[in-house]
């Protein structure tokens, strides 16, 4: 058995409805309900070594968003990727920059390309556009101005 298959396994264990795995996936991919990310999180770091996130990023998929964070064991070296839906109406995550403090930038760069809140963030605030740019670009329902 992989240690990603391991790994899996014991989210499913852990955190039963919570989690659910994405068949078919390279790497080893899951989708997180937003209210138990951050425990998910923590405990890929403290448990399977997952120290390293690579890549937070966002997808609209007007319905709702959905961010996606990209894991890597170093000493390992395997990764897993979590997929968590949120609604567009109030599009609201915790940080996990607690967890990993390199998602200081990538959640900032996500808030202001597509207006996700990462609550908790110890300075979340535009990092590309100026701060007094009206809209986040990266939504499908932002009009670009001409």
């Amino acid at each position: 058995m992989s240690g990603e298959t391991r790994t899996v396994e014991d989210l499913l264990e852990v955190f039963a409805d919570r989690v659910t795995p994405v068949p078919g996936t390279v790497p080893v991919a899951v989708r997180v309900g937003a209210e138990a990310l951050f425990e998910v999180g923590l405990r890929l770091k403290e448990t399977h070594g997952f120290n390293y996130l690579a890549n937070l990023t966002a997808v609209d998929y007007q319905d709702r968003f959905e961010v996606v964070y990209y894991l890597y064991s170093v000493p390992e070296n395997r990764g897993i990727v979590l997929k968590t839906a949120i609604p567009r109406e109030n599009p609201v995550i915790a940080s996990v920059v607690p967890v990993w403090p390199a998602a200081n930038w990538q959640e900032r760069e996500v808030y202001d390309m597509f207006g996700i809140v990462f609550e908790g963030h110890p300075s979340l605030k535009r990092i590309l556009l100026p701060q007094d740019f009206e809209g986040h670009p990266l939504r499908k329902d932002f009009a670009a101005r001409r």
